[in-house]
């Protein structure tokens, strides 16, 4: 069987139509079908169905699929090791970072890395959604969810832990909330998902509450909560590290300790897709980032999520 035609039902599949698979190609759209064409005639079987918008995989086109991407990671692999020899390590790592995570934690692992390895390109975007994670120009995204996709590799850094504080001046002025019904009245700080109601989970021993909040402040702006929450407009719901060197002042007190509080989830996740080629260079970033949050305290680095081919 050609190779190329295997990569060319790779690139058909990814793409995820015949339109986008032509213009990642380079090629016309009827030229595109008709390799297509040819492929399945050769084999005698059906390799994907047709829809005015999809090309999805029969299971004899899954399975081809399966062993094109080994062919073409192996054969990408081998390009790179060839081209890697007497230099020092190159290549781009696109990753999107959630906001405040990304600036507040992640940022000095990033600068470090980039001392480390001077000729790898970082492409970083600082962002929070959480549908379409992994598009095609991504190579890494991480993010705060329960439960990772499970279509996608996901390795751990650690929990997140929010807290409900407020600057000092604030809690002497108008106190704190002792239940987690008052969150319901308190002049919140926090951010929010656009489109959906925003609820807190708080656990306590087997016990799990769940409050619906409607914020004074909302932003997806992680340092523009803290300023907030420091200039005593309200009491925050916001993870431990946006405030965290804020607590060790003194400048920010805590209420509701004894709870586990969680908006968007509970745990961090690496993300990356498991048939995608790693470059070199995007492996090496993942296990320097991993090191460093478990390093950190965050995160043992382990996988929880997806089958890897990298």
């Amino acid at each position: 069987m050609d190779v190329n035609a295997l990569t060319l039902l790779v690139e058909i599949l990814d793409a995820g139509n015949l339109s986008e698979a032509a213009r990642r190609l380079k090629m016309t759209r009827a030229n595109v079908s008709y390799h297509l064409n040819q492929l399945e005639r050769s084999i005698g079987l059906q390799l994907v169905r047709r829809t005015t918008r999809r090309v999805e995989p029969t299971e004899v086109g899954l399975r081809l699929y399966e062993h094109g991407r080994t062919i073409q990671n192996a054969l990408l692999a081998a390009q790179e090791s060839v081209s890697q020899l007497g230099q020092s390590l190159q290549g781009r790592v696109r990753l999107s970072v959630p906001s405040g995570y990304g600036q507040l934690v992640m940022s000095k692992w990033l600068i470090a890395f980039k001392r480390l390895y001077p000729d790898i390109v970082l492409d970083v975007m600082f962002e929070n959604r959480v549908d379409d994670l992994l598009r095609d120009e991504v190579d890494i995204a991480v993010r705060v969810m329960s439960e990772p996709p499970q279509n996608v590799v996901a390795r751990d850094m650690g929990s997140v832990r929010y807290v409900a504080c407020a600057s000092h001046e604030y809690a002497k002025a108008h106190g704190m909330p002792e239940q987690l019904d008052a969150l319901r009245t308190a002049p919140l700080i926090t951010s929010a998902v656009v489109g959906r109601q925003l609820r807190v989970a708080a656990y306590l021993g087997g016990e799990r509450h769940e409050v619906l909040l409607e914020p004074s402040i909302i932003s997806e702006n992680f340092l523009f909560l803290r300023e907030a929450i420091l200039a005593g407009l309200g009491v925050g719901i916001v993870p431990d590290y946006v405030v965290q060197e804020d607590l060790r002042r003194g400048e920010v007190v805590t209420t509701l300790d004894a709870w586990r509080l969680s908006i968007f989830g509970t745990q961090m996740y690496m993300l990356y897709m498991p048939n995608r080629h790693q470059t070199l260079a995007a492996s090496t970033f993942i296990e320097f980032i991993l090191g460093a949050a478990s390093e950190a305290g965050r995160g043992e680095g382990k996988r929880v999520g997806g089958s890897s081919v990298d």
